[in-house]
């Protein structure tokens, strides 16, 4: 029997097995779909989807995007989420990430093409590199070293927003672009390199927090439930994008840090150590069309989000 028979309404996620991927796919199970996770594990894991494999609709299909999608089953959506996404994975695996922003995106657009299903691309706040426009809005074309050591990221998925774009005007294809900034939560891997699960593994080990460059630089997080509904609200909206998906809360790493330090009772302190080449200076969405459109705008304040992601890591220490 077809996963759409057994439970509804179908859905396809490339790289559920991800970090948001696997709440995405969570969620669109509470919520009455099928499910169809597709992932390669070059970053995602099966521990991330170990909790679903016994729930009805679900099926998890180990493949990689960039050499094609031949899911049968019609389906209503399809979200792509698949690529590296830390600066740790895509610097590691440089030409992949290209090549799932490029020919993966192509697969999956195919796939939603001829099912007739929507499609969302998941981008990145990365596509406006280091910004001279803060706070970003979705019309500011951003500030990219294409040949940089993070254009392997930022270019494909400035590539990947081109070519939904056009299959939509050329093709006729149903696509919605949302920008994810930076996103954390519970499931994230405490070595990917990102603020967050770095600052969070060093606290609670009792090493220093390594802040890059003198602090200065800001983020702006968004915990992943609210990801996951901003990503919802667009798919179920008649929007194309794209949309910033994310919070106008703003932090300098150092005070990340400091805050990190005081939530897990750590006695590490803060060292800083050499900025990474092109790392934005800021970083802070305009979510003005995301509210006004989509009714959506983060819930979860940041203390309360940092804590269930260090009550996470704390019962996961193998994370």
């Amino acid at each position: 029997m077809s996963t759409a028979g057994r439970h509804g309404r179908h859905t396809v996620v490339t790289g559920g097995a991800g970090f948001v991927g696997s709440h995405l796919c969570t969620t669109l199970l509470d919520q009455g779909y099928s499910v169809t996770c597709v992932d390669d594990y070059c970053t995602g894991s099966a521990a991330n989807v170990a909790h679903l494999v016994d729930r009805p609709g679900f099926t998890v299909r180990r493949a990689d995007v960039t050499k094609g999608l031949d899911i049968t089953e019609r389906m209503e959506m399809v979200f792509h989420l698949a690529s590296p996404a830390s600066p740790m994975d895509y610097l590691r695996l440089p030409v992949h990430t290209l090549e799932t922003g490029s020919l993966g995106t192509r697969n999956a657009l195919a796939l939603a093409q001829r099912h007739g299903a929507r499609f969302l691309l998941a981008s990145t706040s990365e596509v406006y590199g280091n910004p001279l426009q803060h706070p970003q809005s979705e019309n500011y074309w951003g500030n990219v070293n294409p040949v940089g050591p993070r254009s392997v990221y930022d270019e494909a998925k400035r590539f990947a927003e081109a070519l939904t774009a056009a299959m939509a005007s050329a093709r006729g294809v149903n696509t919605a672009i949302v920008r994810l900034f930076n996103t954390y939560g519970p499931r994230m891997r405490s070595h990917d390199g990102r603020a967050v699960p770095t600052f969070v593994r060093q606290a609670l080990a009792g090493q220093p927090l390594t802040v890059t460059g003198d602090g200065s630089q800001t983020r702006s997080l968004t915990y992943v439930d609210d990801t996951v509904e901003g990503i919802l609200a667009m798919a179920h909206s008649d929007l194309a994008g794209p949309v910033n998906i994310g919070s106008d809360v703003e932090f300098t790493m150092a005070e990340l840090a400091d805050v990190i330090i005081e939530l897990t009772s750590s006695r590490s302190h803060i060292e800083f150590v050499e900025r990474p080449t092109d790392d934005p200076a800021v970083r802070r969405p305009d979510i003005t069309l995301a509210r006004g459109k989509l009714r959506w705008e983060p819930r979860t304040p940041v203390r309360e989000g940092l804590e269930r992601t260090i009550t996470w890591f704390r019962e996961h220490p193998e994370a």
